[in-house]
């Protein structure tokens, strides 16, 4: 089995398996890891440890050092330089005229790219864009169009709870919510009352309905009819 270690990019982002490459890491260790886009300043999130060859993407890349002090001045450097790329963009868009909202500007750890994340209602022609774009800041540019979850993400806030969104503070991937969710918890069905800023069903729905369900068998809200004629005998839910 490969050893690995956790690292994420960002807060509440996806964690990615890399090659210790025989470096010593703790969780909570900076690094410089080797990506498919270049290298990248991350934080260990999960000590070093073997797990099943499926779990691996390949193929997998290494960690190349601990962060030095040089490398974290670079990354405040780099947020700086996204604060300007984004009002940079900002205008170009306007000028434009294209119908599309900026989101978030990413700088490459290396320099070696500068995405910029959008909305939109639908296609965008942004061709002129990228090489209005690409003349300014003499690098390669992406633009990258998101979905409602992926813009509340970045951009975080608070939910009905009172408390900052899952999205932005916790949750490192989206996973399905419907609203027979909603109706499991015996919650109010009105959209505004289920929705998250984004619009859509709120994600803790999914992890509330996975505790619902045992609850109401422990409180006897759960019945089986096996042995009765008619009966359902697969312990749905009661009505």
């Amino acid at each position: 089995m490969p050893s690995v270690v956790g690292v994420r990019f960002k807060r509440a982002g996806k964690v990615y398996y890399f090659d210790p490459a025989q470096i010593d890491l703790q969780k909570g260790d900076q690094v410089i890891v080797e990506t498919a886009r270049g290298l990248e300043y991350g934080e260990v999130v999960s000590s070093i440890r073997e797990v099943q060859a499926e779990e691996v993407v390949a193929p997998l890349k290494a960690v190349v050092r601990k962060a030095t002090p040089e490398d974290a001045i670079q990354l405040a450097e780099n947020k700086g330089k996204e604060e300007e790329a984004f009002k940079v963009a900002a205008e170009r868009i306007a000028a434009h005229g294209l119908q599309m909202k900026l989101i978030d500007v990413e700088h490459t750890f290396d320099g070696s790219k500068i995405i910029f994340y959008f909305t939109a209602d639908g296609r965008v022609d942004f061709r002129e864009l990228v090489k209005d774009l690409a003349s300014i800041f003499r690098t390669r540019i992406e633009l990258r169009q998101i979905g409602v979850r992926d813009e509340a993400k970045m951009l975080g806030g608070l939910g009905t709870c009172g408390r900052a969104l899952c999205c932005s503070t916790f949750l490192g991937d989206f996973a399905p919510v419907s609203i027979k969710m909603a109706k499991e918890q015996n919650l109010s069905l009105n959209p505004g009352k289920i929705s998250g800023l984004c619009g859509r069903l709120m994600c803790c729905l999914r992890y509330e309905s996975e505790m619902a369900l045992p609850e109401r068998v422990n409180q006897g809200d759960v019945h089986s009819t096996q042995g009765k004629t008619g009966g359902h005998g697969d312990g749905r839910l009661g009505r």
